[in-house]
């Protein structure tokens, strides 16, 4: 029971943390002070009407700071409230029922030893009303309604936070994404960038200015490497934004097609695109066949052809990616392959790579339409 009470008392405040001040705080502020003006006009059986007006309208502006001060606007209010209810039993508003609404706001936003001093307090308040009015029926009333707006508050809070749990979850699972398009970003680009130096080299004697021209180019492929991986790495990290670029679609698999350094030549097919295609599936199409392409080129030895078919149709996407290059030398399952894989079976699909029939790598997806509802 120690231990229950110790882990109660150290619990945070609820989360997500409370929103800031809005309108409808004031609309409500607003509507107390008028119900308690008109009430203490128009009852004829209030024995003091200026005092019982003057008491709810003292602690309406509790409710401004009910969720970022929830325990010290309840006991005000208490403070405030039961000495006069006690006095003049006779002259209590029934406008003065929105204390309840702090007694919720306790319970939605307060933290752990808030949750048990703002009970003790209202089990004491409780005790007293008794004692002095010893009225079984009252006490039972007065503890169901306190009960109710507690339970509320409370189950709110347990939705709330488990809401921001599934959140946190499917973040988590964005920053896996985030990090096997680092990974393919790097690949891409870094292989791009060892071609042209190649190239370079190999020109440098015979042709100063085509070296020269290849430099820009890296120059430029870093360039853009770099600035991608700020922008990953940036949501990468906990609690920090960065800007994007939008996500590649299936037209955008086209740019993987032209005429490498060295005489390789890659070819794209993209047939049935209706551009229906949920964004997450055509990005993780176009990251399956960049990094296909990229292992082709970097691995394969005597390749010149790399041939990449897209086919689109009601139930979904199919890739296929294959090769003319030296089987013996083609990539080995590493974690470019195992990342595609991987990222395949997030939205439901699936990704294997191997020996084509007679010569060069495969490799071939199929990813549902509906895969990242799933």
């Amino acid at each position: 029971m120690t231990g229950l009470l110790h882990s109660a008392w150290r619990a945070p405040s609820a989360v997500p943390p409370p929103p800031r001040r809005v309108w409808r705080d004031w609309v409500l502020l607003g509507s107390i002070v008028a119900l308690a003006i008109i009430e203490g006009i128009l009852r004829t059986d209030l024995t003091q009407p200026v005092v019982s007006v003057i008491t709810a309208l003292s602690i309406a502006p509790t409710v401004l700071w009910r969720r970022t001060r929830p325990l010290v606007m309840l006991v005000t209010a208490i403070t405030v409230a039961t000495p006069a209810q006690l006095l003049l039993p006779d002259s209590t508003l029934n406008t003065s029922v929105f204390v309840l609404i702090l007694v919720y706001a306790l319970f939605r936003w307060g933290s752990g030893r808030e949750l048990l001093l703002g009970s003790a307090l209202l089990l004491a308040v409780l005790g007293m009303s008794f004692a002095l009015t010893p009225e079984l029926d009252v006490l039972v009333g007065g503890f169901a309604v306190l009960l109710s707006a507690s339970v509320l508050g409370a189950v709110l809070r347990a939705q709330a936070s488990a809401r921001q749990r599934r959140i946190d979850r499917i973040r988590t699972l964005e920053r896996e994404q985030l990090a096997r398009d680092l990974h393919d970003t790097v690949a891409h680009h870094v292989s791009a960038i060892t071609i042209r130096a190649q190239a370079g080299l190999a020109m440098a004697a015979s042709d100063p200015d085509a070296a020269r021209d290849e430099l820009r180019v890296i120059e430029a492929e870093a360039t853009r490497t770099l600035a991608e991986l700020r922008s990953m790495v940036g949501v990468l990290r906990q609690g920090e934004d960065a800007e994007l670029a939008p996500s590649p679609r299936l037209r955008d698999i086209q740019s993987l097609a032209g005429t490498r350094p060295g005489g390789a030549t890659v070819t794209v097919r993209v047939s049935g695109d209706d551009g229906s295609i949920p964004p997450p599936v055509a990005a993780a199409v176009f990251r399956l066949a960049q990094e296909s392409v990229t292992n082709a080129l970097r691995h394969a030895r005597q390749v010149t052809r790399v041939d990449v078919v897209v086919d689109v149709d009601a139930g979904g996407v199919r890739l296929s990616v294959t090769d003319d290059g030296d089987v013996a030398a083609s990539p080995n399952p590493g974690f470019g392959i195992t990342g595609m894989m991987e990222r395949a079976a997030l939205l439901g699909g699936t990704c294997q790579a191997g020996p084509a029939p007679g010569r060069g790598w495969a490799v071939t997806a199929v990813l549902p339409r509906v895969g990242w509802a799933a």
